[in-house]
């Protein structure tokens, strides 16, 4: 089975790599094989927008036309003004 596998690099930073390691360690593991099936489970996953709306959105009218235009003024001020 590994003949039908690639090497391949992965960047991974200190805390992230420490963390997988542990994990392989306490499920048994090597690092390479947990990498493997971490992948394979996020590549199986639904497709999803990396960043949903919340549903509340769109829902409101604020009487205001212009609100893109002015948005930098709007968030500069305090809130509730």
């Amino acid at each position: 089975m590994i003949y039908a596998m690639r090497r391949t690099t992965i960047f991974l930073d200190a805390a992230t790599l420490r963390r997988a390691q542990a994990r392989a360690r306490s499920q048994g593991v090597s690092f390479a094989a947990l990498v493997r099936e971490a992948l394979a489970a996020y590549i199986a996953g639904p497709l999803t927008p990396a960043r949903k709306l919340p549903a509340i959105a769109g829902q409101f009218a604020s009487g205001h036309h212009d609100t893109s235009e002015r948005v930098d003024d709007l968030l500069a001020r305090e809130p509730h003004h």
